[in-house]
């Protein structure tokens, strides 16, 4: 299962809208792809559809798609929004992840 918090909802709603899409319908995929300076980095996009081996998930309102791969290192993260002075963007919560990089965008296990 993977969480949305109410600010990173709120965030995925204002870009889903802007983008063309509509976040009662369509989804957040959420993946893990090799890269970083941490060896694993996140990605994160918007999908009109899924395919037969996503895993689906909603939470706080928000549907989210996961690559069976990707699923095993995403098990329990959080997704959030940070507009903090470090810079704004969403971030990954994972607490499976045993090593992270600086700015957050990478890990590993």
């Amino acid at each position: 299962m993977i969480k949305v918090s109410e600010t990173a909802k709120k965030k995925v709603v204002q870009l889903m809208s802007e983008e063309g899409f509509d976040y009662t319908k369509h989804y957040i995929r959420v993946g893990v792809k090799s890269g970083g300076c941490s060896g694993l980095s996140y990605d994160l996009k918007f999908d009109k559809e899924q395919i037969e081996e996503d895993k689906v998930f909603e939470d706080n309102g928000v549907k989210i798609i996961v690559d069976k791969k990707s699923f095993l290192y995403l098990i329990g993260t959080t997704l959030e929004y940070s507009g903090g002075l470090n810079g704004a963007g969403f971030v990954f919560n994972n607490p499976n992840a045993n090593r992270t990089c600086g700015c957050g965008e990478s890990f590993s296990l």
